[in-house]
C-alpha cells in the first residue's frame, strides 16, 4: 500500500505568506567567488556591501562569472528581495552581511531537474539556477 506524506512545494502559497525563518551571515570574504548555501527555500533576502569594492551578486556561480548579477556599491544594501533561492553567490568584496527569511520548503523543491533550468543535462544540473537566460 502507498503512503503519501503532504509536503510544501516550490508553489505553496502559505510558505510566503508567513514571517520566514531568520538567517543571518556577516562578514563574509567575497574577494574569490563565495556561495551562501541556505538551509531551505528563501521567502526573501537582503545582501549588504561593507567595502568600498563593486559587489557581483548572482544566483549561480556561472551568472557572478558572466554577465548575469547584479551589483551593490559600497556600504549600500539591498531591500528585501522576494526571491525563491536555494543559494546565492557573491564576489568582489572582503565583507558582505546576508540575511534571509527562510521558508520550510526544502531545497529539493528548487533543485531538482523538473523546476530548475539546469535540468538532468546541464553542466551543474539539479542546482539552483544555471546562471543562463538572465537567470544569473
Amino acid at each position: 500500500m502507498a503512503v503519501f506524506q503532504y509536503q510544501a512545494g516550490i508553489g505553496n502559497v502559505g510558505s510566503y505568506q508567513v514571517s520566514g525563518k531568520p538567517f543571518a551571515k556577516a562578514a563574509i570574504n567575497a574577494s574569490t567567488a563565495t556561495k551562501i548555501e541556505f538551509p531551505s527555500v528563501t521567502r526573501w533576502v537582503m545582501v549588504k556591501n561593507n567595502t568600498a569594492s563593486v559587489l557581483k551578486v548572482g544566483f549561480s556561480a556561472a551568472g557572478v562569472a558572466g554577465t548575469n548579477y547584479f551589483t551593490l556599491t559600497s556600504g549600500s544594501v539591498t531591500s528585501p528581495l522576494e526571491l525563491k533561492i536555494t543559494e546565492l553567490h557573491l564576489l568582489g568584496a572582503s565583507s558582505v552581511d546576508v540575511m534571509a527569511g527562510l521558508t520550510f520548503i526544502a531545497n529539493s523543491g528548487v533543485d531538482n531537474p523538473g523546476l530548475s533550468p539546469g535540468g538532468a543535462g546541464a553542466v551543474s544540473p539539479n542546482v539552483n539556477w544555471t546562471g543562463s537566460v538572465g537567470v544569473g
